[in-house]
């Protein structure tokens, strides 16, 4: 096969999606919200949402979240992204209103914003990215962080007595009757990958029938949190994160 066939646009298998911007990303090699956005994009595009759609950004490594998709952005204050989310929908009940938040974000500082939002059963879809710490301000125990396992403030290990369970919100979530789509997937593989979008593709188009609030909660890696080589910390997540959080769907109403 000649050159000039093997790029001719008919024989394309994959492009970059239109909205994602020629910006170069912040996060670190191996982190998960690389992944994320790209299917963030792809699902806008492939809905023909471009024009209508509202992402609400947190504090947390993925506070520029801005930068990459081009759409219409809010940044919300720390933990405060379903809140706004629903102002945006009820003033605006034709766009396509999401939150992107991390687990420092959305369970710790944000935990009553995010219960009462999916209680009140708010139009939008809050996509939940999970790795255990806080990423960005230099690795803190988070309220998902695990037991045992070792952060800046708790250098030996988490310990019950001392700091508690881990915190498995989307369970809690899954239980409020505002809720009509609560889901745990991974983008550690490309058949995770796959199934992440597909159910990122589900929570917009819930949104947009007035059907509730979905909760799409990705278990993710932080690599440089971890202090491990990117392929180990997909191990060690598959090993350690899904016996905590394991994957798959915990409320479909449509089922």
């Amino acid at each position: 096969m000649e050159l000039n066939e093997i790029i001719r646009p008919e024989n394309r298998v994959y492009k970059k999606p239109e909205l994602l911007n020629d910006t170069h990303m912040h996060y670190c090699p191996g982190c998960s919200h690389g992944v994320v956005h790209k299917l963030v994009a792809q699902v806008i595009e492939e809905m023909g949402m471009q024009e209508k759609a509202i992402g609400v950004s947190p504090v947390g490594c993925a506070v520029f979240a801005y930068n990459y998709i081009d759409v219409d952005w809010l940044q919300a204050a720390h933990g405060r992204a379903p809140a706004m989310a629903t102002a945006a929908k009820r003033l605006m009940p034709d766009k396509l209103v999401f939150t992107y938040q991390g687990d420092g974000d959305l369970a710790a500082i944000g935990t009553a914003e995010t219960i009462h939002a999916c209680n009140r059963a708010e139009n939008i879809t809050i996509i939940f990215i999970n790795n255990a710490i806080y990423g960005m301000t230099g690795g803190q125990m988070a309220p998902t962080t695990l037991l045992g396992q070792k952060t800046a403030t708790c250098p030996y290990g988490r310990r019950v007595d001392l700091n508690g369970y881990p915190l498995a919100i989307a369970p809690l979530l899954a239980q409020l009757d505002g809720t009509c789509y609560v889901t745990r997937q991974s983008v550690h593989t490309v058949a995770n990958v796959r199934k992440t979008k597909a159910a990122i593709r589900k929570a917009f188009e819930n949104s947009m029938k007035g059907l509730g609030t979905s909760v799409v909660e990705v278990v993710s890696t932080c690599n440089t949190g971890w202090k491990l080589i990117p392929e180990k910390a997909n191990e060690w997540m598959v090993e350690n994160m899904f016996a905590k959080y394991p994957l798959g769907d915990l409320k479909n109403k449509e089922e």
